[in-house]
């Protein structure tokens, strides 16, 4: 694989002059790459549309639930005991039924960590394929000076102008400057 310089762009116009830069810092055509990402939830990776067979984060779903149902129950019939003398022995009971109920929602919410993955932000991405630290540098350069939002790092190959092996849903390396 080889090493892409991408830069983030929020108009078409904007993407075509940090094409055309490349191409005049001596970059060949046929290794830029100029396209439109989707936002998140849209790059139609199914027949039924979306990104994923399964939500964000489904896979846990069922640790969330359990622990915060354990959680709660133990916590709602400690509660539910120790007002026992005004609940009578109902309270332990309707305490852990609450209380895991509760807990349950919470340990759903709480599995759920898709939201903290860096996410690449939809608009216009122009990618170049790098051979060297120096192109890469100059690269960097050529998307700043054109004022690219974000610029990141990736792995692949860009083959007559098509990122072929790009990857939407892939958290982008995105470099500081």
């Amino acid at each position: 694989m080889s090493t892409i310089i991408a830069g983030h762009f929020q108009l078409q116009d904007q993407a075509t002059q940090a094409v055309d830069a490349l191409v005049r810092a001596g970059y060949p055509v046929e290794r830029i790459s100029s396209f439109f990402v989707n936002p998140a939830g849209q790059h139609d990776t199914f027949a039924v549309g979306g990104d994923r067979d399964k939500s964000p984060g489904a896979e846990d779903t069922d640790k969330g639930v359990a622990t915060g149902v354990g959680a709660g129950a133990a916590t709602g019939a400690a509660v539910g005991a120790a007002t026992a003398p005004v609940t009578g022995p109902l309270g332990a009971v309707l305490g852990g039924l609450v209380g895991g109920h509760v807990g349950g929602l919470v340990g759903t919410l709480a599995s759920t960590d898709d939201a903290q993955r860096p996410r690449r932000a939809s608009g216009m991405l122009v990618a170049v394929e790098v051979g060297d630290d120096h192109q890469e540098r100059r690269a960097i350069d050529v998307l700043r000076d054109v004022r690219a939002q974000q610029i990141e790092r990736s792995e692949g190959h860009i083959s007559g102008g098509d990122w072929r092996d790009f990857d939407p849903l892939s958290a982008p390396h995105l470099l500081s400057f």
